[in-house]
């Protein structure tokens, strides 16, 4: 069976190859695909509160993608192999998720920004970074509110609202990243705590 799926304004389409890899042989629709991965984040999300290891890791990036999407994906934790419409070059994943995480560390160390700003800038980078063939944007996210709550905040907003579904918060969020893509901050930061 084939799943038609239907991309939201900003999502990464996936390969032929990518979309063999969907697990449950029963999804038809994109409605039951997105519900089939709704439940699927719930227990990663789960999951991921209970963890007490370092977050700021290769090891765990993946392990969380896994968490997130291993009931839906056979690929879920795994580094894209190919280029997208957005991201690096899939060849240089894993340098520049060093280098994201390196950096992270030292912001937190120095205390170069607020807390909400290092999470912030944290996610834009991971969002452009892309390592994932799909999922790239709840993954970074929720990193997001793992860093910030380390941090001694509350977890985002993200605009109190779904970003999966074509509206005018996931408009938002778009556009706040494209501000950030151009090295504005301030509308990121304002949307995650929307």
């Amino acid at each position: 069976m084939t799943v038609d799926l239907v991309y939201p304004p900003g999502a990464t389409p996936l390969d032929p190859d990518e979309r063999a890899g969907l697990i449950p042989g029963h999804i038809a629709t994109q409605g039951e695909l997105n519900e089939w991965e709704q439940l699927n984040i719930v227990q990663g999300e789960n999951w991921a509160r209970k963890q007490r290891k370092e977050i700021l890791n290769e090891g765990f990036q993946r392990q969380l993608h896994q968490q997130l999407f291993g009931e839906t994906w056979k690929w879920a934790g795994e580094f894209r192999k190919s280029d997208k419409n957005i991201g690096v070059d899939w060849l240089k994943i894993g340098v520049e998720l060093k280098k994201l995480l390196d950096d992270t560390r030292y912001q937190i160390e120095h205390a170069s920004y607020p807390s909400d700003e290092i999470a912030v800038r944290f996610h834009h980078r991971l969002v452009a970074i892309h390592p994932f063939p799909n999922g790239n944007g709840r993954h970074a996210r929720l990193m997001a509110d793992l860093l910030v709550e380390r941090l001694g905040q509350p977890r985002f907003t993200w605009g109190s609202r779904s970003l999966v579904d074509a509206g005018d918060t996931r408009k938002r969020y778009i556009a706040a990243l494209q501000a950030a893509d151009a090295r504005d901050m301030t509308p990121l930061q304002a949307f995650a705590r929307s």
